[in-house]
């Protein structure tokens, strides 16, 4: 009976019906308002970090602007002989002391005035500088010599001593270099080398311990690792060199501990680099005839280069900017010296001591820990723009 109505219907029907039949879906993008919300939200927090980046750097661009035109007022050792009243334009003083030129500005008690010209034993200066009253200054009131930190004084300099207007980067950042040296010598090693024995050696179960452990070593505070050092690894230091050579406080045990520190952060950017290698290559390998160290480190390894080597300059950057142990272990002062066993301090060490004390707030000295501070964030930015282009350069691509 159905045959034979099929049977029966005209061609335009046939037609109607097969039309009906193949009607396109309506493939129009359909309003989904959860997702946009997540994209949304996903956005606000791209353009919320680019943002706070961008307010660090200007914080920093502000204050170290501030420190590099602030003018500071230097001790010249030099005294008036004689009072001077508010009329007066050539003023004794003593001859020795620090050394005056033609269009220095010094200061007299609050008075600011301009050398005109220098005599023996007498300046004749331009009083009233800047504002500032001409007033009358009774006999032996010091001078103040005016200077401002230049660029090239603060990148070529070999003292940073605040107190008496040095402000020489050098010793500053040869301690965070020889630190974060002795750290590098510690943790790559030992953070390649776990790497490999987890990615290569360890069964599933020893994965399951060890990686735990490692997560747990990262995760202690550094000022715990600061009193570690200081109290352990420092008296250690001493046994095996002698109480003559290693002191209290010195780069040496400062950049041990730091590379301890930053061993969990290579061995698991590095671990995650090589399980990536595919299996083939190492499947390969041992169908040459390969042992699994051979494989490890003549296959499996250069395969990786990329990842290790972002791994080693991610740690850099984490050792350069490393506070609390260095603040604790490596010293509190500024010394240009090449001796690890030495104390020495470090730009981060540094930021630490005098952002917490008595410094008065805009002050050359507090002005300085700015400076210092966007010189570091170059610093850690050039590490990290490296390790960008030495990904794309030795990244291997699989198919």
């Amino acid at each position: 009976m159905i045959e034979s109505q099929k049977s029966h219907q005209s061609p335009s029907d046939l037609l109607e019906t097969s039309s009906q039949c193949t009607t396109p879906p309506d493939l129009r993008k359909k309003k989904r308002p959860g997702e946009m919300i997540i994209q949304a939200l996903l956005f606000l927090s791209g353009a919320i970090s680019i943002l706070t980046t961008i307010g660090i750097v200007y914080e920093l661009g502000k204050e170290s602007l501030n420190f590099f035109t602030q003018t500071n007022w230097e001790q010249t050792n030099r005294d008036l002989q004689v009072s001077v009243q508010p009329e007066d334009l050539l003023i004794p003083i003593e001859r020795s002391g620090f050394s005056l030129e033609t269009g220095d500005l010094i200061r007299v008690e609050e008075e600011i005035m301009t050398i005109e010209t220098i005599t023996d034993g007498q300046i004749q200066v331009l009083r009233g500088q800047e504002g500032t009253s001409i007033t009358g200054h009774t006999k032996g009131s010091e001078i103040f010599l005016s200077s401002q930190v230049t660029i090239r004084e603060f990148f070529t300099g070999l003292k940073w001593n605040p107190q008496i207007g040095e402000f020489g980067i050098w010793p500053l950042l040869n301690a965070t270099l020889i630190v974060s040296l002795i750290a590098m010598l510690v943790s790559l090693p030992l953070g390649l080398s776990i790497a490999i024995f987890l990615s290569e050696y360890a069964s599933s179960r020893a994965r399951k311990i060890i990686k735990p452990i490692l997560e747990v070593l990262s995760g202690i505070p550094t000022v715990v690792y600061g009193y570690f050092a200081l109290t352990f690894m420092t008296p250690l230091l001493k046994v095996i060199f002698g109480n003559r050579v290693v002191e209290v406080y010195n780069m040496a045990s400062a950049g041990i501990v730091v590379g301890i520190l930053i061993i969990p952060l290579v061995s698991s950017m590095s671990e995650d680099a090589l399980s990536a290698v595919p299996r083939s290559l190492r499947e390969a390998a041992y169908g040459l005839g390969s042992t699994k160290l051979e494989t490890a480190l003549k296959i499996v390894v250069p395969a990786a280069t990329s990842g290790v080597v972002a791994a080693f300059i991610v740690a850099i950057s984490r050792a350069v900017g490393e506070t609390m142990v260095v603040a604790l272990a490596a010293g509190a002062g500024p010394n240009f010296t090449l001796n690890p066993f030495k104390p020495a301090e470090t730009m981060t060490g540094h930021i630490v001591r005098i952002s917490g004390g008595d410094l008065s707030y805009d002050s050359i000295d507090y002005n300085s820990i700015f400076a210092i501070g966007l010189f570091l964030f170059f610093v850690t930015l050039g590490l990290n723009v490296i390790s960008q282009r030495v990904v794309r350069r030795f990244r291997e691509v699989y198919e």
